[in-house]
């Protein structure tokens, strides 16, 4: 599963997400993909239809030949800035997680499809929450507006 929180002056916050399902079967991938990554960062442009800062963690996926070389193919349009090297409180994403992951506290799911169907709920949820995705922006401490030097 991969998230973007998006905010943007004077608008309410947007979060996009994506859900990978993987089968327990040799050779096949059990993490989202560069190509997935990717996927969501594009879609994410496309619907804002706006410049995108992607602020993120380093997961070997995020640092890979592949990932940099889709990043730097789209500098009009795309900015990544990498966090320090475990920093969750600094990632405006963890307080989705921790919102949709409240949300399954007494699921008792059968299957993965039913334990997948919950968390889209949630997500859904948060998408439609603008004000709670510009609060995880503000559980960070960072500041979107630039300082002067």
């Amino acid at each position: 599963m991969a998230a973007l929180a998006c905010v943007r002056a004077g608008q309410p916050g947007r979060f996009f997400y994506r859900m990978r399902g993987h089968q327990l079967r040799p050779g096949t991938r059990r993490a989202m993909s560069e190509a997935d990554y990717a996927a969501l960062i594009t879609a994410a442009h496309r619907y804002l239809d706006a410049p995108v800062i992607v602020i993120w963690d380093n997961l070997n996926t995020h640092l890979s030949r592949k990932m940099r070389a889709f990043t730097i193919g789209h500098p009009d349009w795309l900015t990544v800035i990498q966090l320090p090297a475990y920093a969750p409180d600094l990632n405006p994403v963890e307080g989705a997680w921790s919102v949709m992951k409240n949300g399954l506290g007494n699921l008792a799911g059968g299957t993965t499809d039913q334990l997948a169907a919950a968390m889209r709920h949630q997500l859904d949820r948060i998408q439609r929450r603008p004000g709670l995705i510009t609060g995880f922006f503000g559980q960070t401490g960072l500041t979107l507006d630039p300082q002067p030097p």
